[in-house]
């Protein structure tokens, strides 16, 4: 399967942003940014760097997390509706419930609750 180079940018770009030297780098540029607040008097050009600076990453970056959560997300709802296809005793109507309306998913996690703590209260194995 082929990326696109949007993808294989976002996907990069996140596993970056994720990792600790992104932070320290964030983290340094900050301090670094503080630091030279004495030499630029404070000014305004200085204080315009930073929230410059912050604003163009941000924008930027809810963008590309935004993709690779949507891909995750999509890849996991797909493994999980195989599952369900697989197992005998599974109800097939929850397949495609990432689709269904926000009262049809409080309805469903209503009842499921309501059997977990049936469940609970059942004698078994783990209940004993």
């Amino acid at each position: 399967m082929s990326q696109s180079l949007f993808s294989r940018v976002a996907n990069a770009t996140a596993r970056g942003a994720g990792k600790p030297v992104a932070s320290i780098l964030a983290v340094t540029a900050v301090v670094i940014w503080a630091v030279t607040g004495p030499w630029f008097d404070f000014g305004e050009t200085w204080q315009l760097v930073i929230n410059t600076g912050t604003t163009i990453i941000t924008f930027l970056m809810v963008f590309l997390i935004q993709h690779t959560q949507n891909t995750d997300t999509a890849a996991v709802h797909i493994k999980l509706d195989e599952i369900i296809c697989v197992l005998k005793k599974a109800d097939n109507s929850l397949l495609d419930l990432e689709h269904a309306d926000v009262e049809e998913l409080d309805r469903l996690q209503d009842a499921y609750a309501a059997k977990a703590t049936a469940a609970k209260q059942e004698p078994g194995p783990d209940n004993s």
